[in-house]
């Protein structure tokens, strides 16, 4: 037996092929137990900062520009919508939104098997599921990034970190519209100031503090606690930043609101709606050039079973990748 320099054995050294499967055994992963369990996601870090600086934005610098008969009106719908919106990201991302069979048998500290596709065709057979190892419900669906089989699984939300299924759905719903509505609310206030400014500036500055300050391009932010001075620029610098931020979140999360009222209408999930696109998408007639020539009749047997294939293997790769937004 040789041995070389180091002192290894050189009938030990493993073939190309072995050490590349070697190469590819990693731990296995643990299924998520909700939006908080790790590995956290950046878009959360996105979601929290910017509810934040809207919050302080809107009750700290803009509110206190408004008349004093609108002030307290908008401290009670605005502090309304953006508490309510908090509690509802807050219970959104904290259910655990797995199937009841996952919940009340899965161990969540145990990893997950590995899916052997050379023993089954698809992770969810039978309404079992080969990974979390339990029988789920009939519209439950296997999310890769949570780990587990999601009970009426409509898809895996990056900026909660978390599924979204039949157990949280109208708290997302709700958190969704409350946000939406909050960024409006911040958006109208903006447009007053800014309309104010050009027209009469005096009307925006109605707090008693004003009295003791001369200079007209003097503005005080955080009104009525922590009165801080400060130049006309700097207060018309943030008007814009947060206006600006206020619109595209309000975008984002707009199209989000009215995407899932047109699937509430439809009595659809996300999930239903993608395999819905895909499967059209792949359907989808080839040119009259492309195709063979043959005679009328019944599609033959091969090609019957090919499409019936394709079909099984997107729904297995939707269910499996999970549906993102």
């Amino acid at each position: 037996m040789r041995m070389n320099i180091c002192g290894l054995n050189r009938s030990r050294v493993l073939p190309e092929a072995q050490a590349n499967n070697v190469k590819k055994i990693l731990p296995r992963p643990l299924s998520r137990v909700n939006g908080w369990s790790p590995p956290l996601h950046s878009f959360q870090a996105i979601s929290w900062a910017t509810y934040l600086v809207m919050s302080i934005a809107t009750f700290g610098i803009f509110i206190p520009f408004l008349p004093t008969s609108w002030k307290y009106a908008a401290y009670v719908v605005m502090g309304g919508l953006s508490l309510f919106h908090l509690v509802m990201h807050l219970v959104t991302t904290t259910i655990d939104p797995a199937d009841n069979n996952v919940r009340l048998k899965k161990d969540y500290s145990e990893p997950v098997p590995t899916f052997d596709r050379s023993k089954y065709a698809h992770v969810i057979q039978n309404q079992y599921c080969h990974l979390c190892e339990v029988t789920v419900s009939k519209k439950a669906k296997h999310c890769s990034s949570c780990n587990k089989c999601v009970s009426g699984f409509d898809h895996h939300c990056k900026w909660l970190n978390n599924c979204v299924g039949s157990r949280n759905y109208r708290f997302f719903f709700c958190s969704v519209a409350s946000a939406a509505a909050s960024l409006l609310g911040t958006m109208v206030i903006l447009l007053y100031i800014f309309i104010q400014y050009f027209v009469n500036p005096d009307k925006l500055r109605t707090d008693p503090l004003y009295k003791e300050i001369s200079p007209k391009n003097t503005w005080l932010l955080f009104l009525p606690l922590w009165p801080v001075p400060v130049k006309t620029p700097v207060v018309f610098s943030i008007a814009v930043v947060v206006f600006l931020l206020a619109i595209a979140s309000f975008v984002l999360l707009g199209h989000l609101l009215f995407f899932h009222i047109y699937l509430i209408a439809k009595n659809l999930s996300t999930f239903d709606y993608m395999m819905k696109t895909r499967f059209q998408k792949k359907s989808l007639p080839v040119e009259k050039k492309d195709l063979p020539v043959r005679k009328r009749g019944a599609i033959p047997q091969k090609q019957e079973e090919e499409e019936k294939e394709e079909s099984s293997c997107i729904q297995t790769q939707i269910t499996e990748e999970g549906v993102t937004h």
